[in-house]
């Protein structure tokens, strides 16, 4: 038998029962990309496409467990970081991540699409300082970057790069401003370097309400091109093409009567 070689990932973030976004968004975008996923568990969610009926956060000596445990024996290549609830994990991801060399994903998660709440007030000032300065790349929509910043939300180009030089001086080594949450027929996710000119990814807006996970599958997916050993510029190109297409496709799932996820397998489902 020949071994191969795969890039792996890891993913810290919540549990989605529904499947769409978390844990389950991140492990189908990583395979689905050619990289094997690993995973840290950080609370557990009873979610369907239209709520969140309840919340579990899992004990921090466990999700302290679970990063060791990883580390311990698996080569890991890029990290993503997702739903972490309160500032009690937070610190704990933020030390079990200490002294790591591998490429960290930041996605600040902190509302649900169904508008049900997924970070507690107060472990906002914990994110801003424990996670912002290790993360490389920080992926906030524009209500979590005015959370963030404590401002009104960026309502046009000038002022989402503006943002995101704003955050870059919180710590992150870059930060994605995405623009899925403005108006207008074209989506442009804004790439903030520093010292560098921003890039602008863009694509045609697409009009439906399947599109639970979106923000969780596309940092896992930047996170998969880390992985692989893409730039940081390839990896949010790679990505944004991949959630392009699977927005696209997700009509064709017909998952629940709510906010449907994303075709994550659009590239390689057959479809009837």
């Amino acid at each position: 038998m020949v071994t191969i070689s795969v890039p792996i990932a890891l993913t810290i973030a919540g549990s989605d029962s529904g499947g769409g976004a978390g844990i389950q968004a991140d492990l189908k975008a990583f395979s689905a990309l050619g990289v094997y996923g690993t995973s840290v568990i950080t609370a557990i969610t009873a979610q369907n496409t239209r709520a969140v009926t309840a919340v579990h956060g899992v004990p921090v000596d466990i999700i302290a467990a679970q990063i060791d445990a990883v580390f311990d024996d698996i080569a890991v290549n890029a990290v993503k970081i997702g739903m972490l609830a309160t500032a009690e994990t937070i610190g704990t991801v933020a030390a079990g991540l200490k002294n790591k060399s591998v490429p960290v994903v930041l996605d600040p998660v902190m509302i649900a699409k169904s508008g049900d709440a997924l970070l507690q007030a107060d472990a906002v000032a914990a994110l801003r300082s424990q996670l912002l300065p290790i993360a490389d790349l920080l992926t906030p929509n524009l209500p979590e970057a005015a959370v963030l910043l404590d401002a009104a939300p960026a309502k046009n180009t000038d002022e989402l790069e503006a943002q995101g030089r704003a955050l870059l001086a919180l710590g992150p080594a870059a930060v994605l401003m995405k623009g899925g949450h403005a108006e207008g027929p074209e989506c442009v996710d804004l790439l903030i370097l520093k010292d560098a000119a921003p890039i602008a990814y863009r694509a045609p807006r697409i009009n439906t309400k399947n599109t639970h996970g979106t923000g969780c599958t596309l940092s896992a997916a930047i996170a998969a091109g880390l992985a692989k050993g893409l730039t940081l510029p390839e990896a949010v190109k790679e990505a944004h093409a991949y959630l392009h297409g699977a927005i696209a496709a997700a009509d064709g799932l017909g998952v629940g009567s709510g906010h449907g996820p994303v075709h994550h397998f659009y590239r390689s489902w057959k479809q009837d």
